[in-house]
């Protein structure tokens, strides 16, 4: 055998000397985990029942600093004022019961999935109305034990929060939805709770809402004092502001043009009676349905909101071209009943000319007596002279640009039909100018106080 052979042999040996020593290392330094668990989480060595002293081993209270991280946000639900979030949620304070020998850097922590082996702080969402933990396929939840005593809770939840709201805005509105933490049993004697210090509240880059944006979260402070002490609480504000594109292209535009449709029976001949009633009696149906499906989907609040003033003004003008044709109407018999007066009236005229006529073919030799050349100032003729001359001197009365464009439609049916055709779009378009330009001018309003909540 060469020496090639012996040095390949003696490489061999060593290389599986060095792995089945690396193996026991590896056994051995498992071992020296399960031995430190033991040390300090052994039988009578640690009660999970007595809270961690205080800051450098002190009697003050307690400090467990959280922060969170928003994994979705699946829901905002504006009938039961409530949302659903999904989180990861962290925990963290110091145990001096805790400490252990990392083995010069090698052991950088322990870790724990069974909660009630350590003390554990005892936060509650004070808003919540429902919540569940995740234990597909494992239970979503682990402790990590630090060498220095430092301990790291971490969970993943889902929780469905209340958040009342206010709707005068809306859909023009923000929202801000909180989530409130806080102790239930320790008082702040015994335990405080602290933001994470940097960045104690983080969002998912690709959150995404389907009616809402979320523009911006605030964390803050909200202790509460009751009777039985001082509880320490923590609380993040989420600002959403509500999309209005959906809104626009399912509401404000079709209500648009159901208001807009309605006016076209002012285009429409009198006489066309059942398509203009079917024109206006359609708009409206179609428009106290839409309205009615609108509040459906809100809560039934005492005050008013946005939207029912635009439904509620659309309404009143589609009723109102309803009631136009019905004055139109009136109208329309009414001239036609004083166009049938008049032409009698002109028959009897023209009855009684026929029969003077015919009078004074009978009595052609009858003699008449002679009339005055010159008429008394009192005389009732001369006065009815005097007057007619007066009337004739007096400079004529320039009629009106407005009368006389109407003088141009005769019956008074034809003149309300055309006076509707340019009063109902003016004063829709008034409306709309003054509508938007309050709730926008609301809305930025609102936007400044918001961050002072």
């Amino acid at each position: 055998m060469g020496t090639g052979h012996y040095f390949w042999a003696i490489f061999y040996f060593t290389s599986l000397c060095s792995a089945s020593l690396a193996n026991n290392a590896k056994i051995n330094f498992r071992e020296k985990e399960k031995k430190v668990l033991d040390q300090i989480l052994g039988a009578g060595k640690y009660d999970a029942r007595i809270r961690p002293s205080g800051i450098n081993g002190t009697d003050g209270p307690a400090v467990v600093r959280v922060n969170i991280f928003v994994r979705s946000i699946s829901k905002i639900d504006d009938v039961t004022m409530e949302y659903s979030v999904q989180l990861t949620f962290r925990e963290q304070w110091t145990d001096e019961r805790l400490k252990f020998d990392d083995i010069q850097g090698r052991l950088k922590y322990l870790t724990l999935t069974e909660a009630n082996r350590v003390w554990m702080p005892d936060l509650f969402f004070s808003n919540e109305k429902e919540g569940h933990f995740h234990n597909i396929i494992m239970p979503n939840v682990y402790i990590r034990i630090f060498p220095n005593g430092s301990v790291l809770y971490s969970i993943r939840i889902s929780l469905t929060l209340a958040c009342p709201m206010n709707l005068k805005l809306y859909p023009l509105d923000r929202q801000i939805c909180s989530l409130r933490m806080a102790s239930y049993g320790w008082t702040t004697n015994d335990l405080v709770f602290l933001w994470k210090e940097g960045d104690p509240v983080q969002v998912v880059k690709n959150l995404h809402l389907p009616r809402f944006t979320l523009e911006k979260f605030l964390t803050d402070y909200c202790n509460s004092k009751t009777n039985t002490g001082e509880y320490s609480c923590l609380k993040v504000d989420l600002l959403f502001k509500r999309e209005f594109s959906y809104y626009l292209i399912q509401i404000y535009i079709p209500c648009c043009m159901l208001v807009i449709v309605s006016w076209v029976s002012f285009w429409l001949d009198q006489g066309a009676v059942p398509a203009r009633v079917s024109l206006g009696v359609t708009t409206l149906l179609t428009m106290a349905t839409q309205t009615s499906g609108i509040n459906a989907s809100l809560p039934p609040v005492s005050y008013t909101k946005a939207i029912d003033v635009w439904t509620g003004v659309c309404l009143t003008f589609v009723f109102g071209a309803l009631l136009e044709f019905a004055l139109v109407n009136y109208a329309s018999r009414s001239d036609m009943h004083k166009e049938n007066m008049k032409k009698k009236r002109r028959d009897l005229e023209q009855a009684s000319l026929d029969a003077a006529s015919d009078l004074l073919d009978t009595d052609s030799n009858a003699t008449f007596a002679m009339k005055p050349l010159v008429r008394h100032p009192g005389d009732p003729l001369a006065l009815e002279k005097l007057r007619q001359c007066e009337v004739h001197m007096q400079p004529p009365k320039r009629p009106s640009c407005c009368k006389t464009w109407l003088s141009k439609f005769p019956t008074r049916s034809k003149r309300i039909d055309v006076i509707s055709r340019i009063t109902f779009p003016l004063v829709f378009a008034l409306f709309n100018l003054v509508y938007w330009s309050t709730y926008l001018f609301r809305e930025e309003e609102d936007e400044t106080v918001l961050p002072l909540l």
